[in-house]
């Protein structure tokens, strides 16, 4: 793993902090299932008629799996919570999956459980909630459930993404997985698909957005990162996501800032320094 390695991944997390924006100024209203078809299916199938190679059959029980837990549960129950409850909330909900990752990778990877990746884990949460929790924001129970079983579908994910790497580029990797979580969609969304005839412009160039550009390339380059690097450090990678939508919401939208949120971002910054820092003890080492 290289510094090029991991600023490469953390873009991913720091692109999708604007999927908060984006749902609610472009989507409003939108049905989830929907929302993740589409945001799925057509970036998965362009990049497909890019790369031009499909599974070996052997691999198929593996990548459904993966592109149910990272690409069709995972979005499906993202945009529930991101409906059902205010952003903060859902993104404090969220900061629970590099907690989950810790103990997931014990299990399936046989990695052993550092308390310094459970102290950046448990740090990431307390900053994130700093960050963007409000004593205002009200609680939905669906939203509540939604949110734990997302941050619970991407930790398996992430570790499984890592345990089961087919011996194609990143780009391919992503290609399967975004199609197949869109056709694994499919049959929920089916009944409702003329609901696609009344999407304005508007939703067409949110959907676009989080289809090309928070879809397909953030994930190859998710997937590019989790190949090369430990699935607890990716995930603590996550922090960027409601670290950049609080930047953007003052930016442009003219919110305050805080300053227990300027607390909260520090807190999560030092979260992400600490869960990478045995890296820089290793590599400063003698050989």
């Amino acid at each position: 793993m290289t510094r090029m390695d991991l600023l490469y991944t953390a873009l991913a997390p720091a692109i999708w902090g604007s999927s908060y924006i984006v749902t609610t100024s472009l989507l409003p209203g939108q049905s989830p299932l929907l929302v993740a078809l589409l945001r799925a299916l057509p970036a998965g199938l362009i990049l497909l008629l890019f790369v031009r190679q499909l599974p070996s059959l052997a691999w198929m029980p593996k990548l459904l799996i993966l592109a149910a837990l990272n690409f069709s549960l995972f979005w499906t129950l993202l945009f529930v919570s991101a409906y059902r409850l205010p952003g903060g909330v859902a993104a404090t909900l969220g900061a629970a999956q590099p907690l989950l990752v810790v103990f997931f990778s014990a299990y399936a990877l046989k990695t052993p459980i550092r308390p310094s990746a459970l102290l950046a884990a448990a740090l990431s949460i307390f900053g994130v909630a700093l960050l963007v929790l409000t004593p205002a924001a009200r609680l939905d129970l669906w939203g509540i459930l939604a949110g734990l079983g997302g941050a619970a579908s991407m930790a398996a994910g992430v570790v499984l993404s890592r345990k089961w790497q087919p011996p194609v580029p990143p780009l391919t990797f992503t290609a399967w997985q975004l199609t197949a979580g869109g056709l694994l969609l499919l049959p929920f969304v089916a009944p409702n698909l003329g609901a696609i005839a009344a999407l304005t412009a508007t939703n067409l160039i949110g959907l676009a957005y989080m289809s090309l550009i928070g879809g397909a390339l953030t994930y190859v380059l998710w997937f590019r990162g989790l190949a090369r690097i430990e699935p607890a450090k990716v995930s603590l990678l996550g922090v960027l996501s409601p670290l950049t939508a609080v930047i953007l919401g003052w930016v442009l939208l003219a919110e305050d800032l805080t300053a227990a949120q300027i607390a909260g971002a520090t807190l999560a910054l030092f979260s992400l320094w600490l869960g990478q820092s045995d890296l820089n003890l290793k590599r400063r080492s003698p050989a």
